[in-house]
């Protein structure tokens, strides 16, 4: 487990609330540090602080644990976090993309996500240093976005190289 580094999710445009709350409650099992909703990705919530009941029936309360905050704007917060030394990976696919296995995270790290539909835009993907992609065996084309995101915090900071679990002990 890579505990030195920050690691943060951006997940932008996401349209399903559900979708939302299990990336939260997989990035609480995994010690992401922060999550950036950007553009039209539902919060916890809202501007008044009223509870949104979609995030929170599939996250379990684990909004109340990963710190999080509201932004409209990706690219200034991708610009930001460059600036502040993270290293930027796209999970998409797309042409320039590579086996989410040969991503190597060197640094603290930012992993954007897109729209369960349209994906992340080229404008984003060429601010990021990474493009990783699941491979897919199957029929289908495309895992569902909380999936992936489990799937790529699970292989790069809960896993050693060697594939090995490297969970905390939780004896009660």
């Amino acid at each position: 487990m890579i505990k030195s580094l920050e690691v943060c999710l951006v997940l932008h445009n996401l349209r399903s609330a559900h979708n939302v709350g299990a990336i939260f409650r997989t990035a609480e099992a995994a010690g992401v540090n922060k999550i950036y909703l950007t553009g039209y990705t539902s919060a916890p919530r809202d501007r008044f602080g009223r509870p949104n009941q979609g995030v929170m029936k599939s996250a379990l309360g684990a909004e109340e644990y990963v710190q999080w905050e509201k932004l409209s704007s990706v690219g200034r917060l991708l610009g930001k976090l460059s600036r502040a030394g993270f290293q930027l990976i796209a999970l998409e696919q797309a042409k320039q993309s590579t086996d989410y296995r040969l991503v190597k995270v060197s640094n603290s790290t930012a992993i954007i996500v897109g729209n369960e539909v349209s994906g992340l835009s080229q404008s984003i993907l060429t601010k990021c240093q990474s493009v990783a992609e699941i491979p897919m065996r199957g029929r289908k084309e495309s895992l569902n976005v909380a999936v992936a995101t489990g799937i790529f915090l699970f292989r790069h900071f809960i896993s050693d190289s060697a594939g090995k679990s490297a969970c905390r002990d939780r004896r009660v």
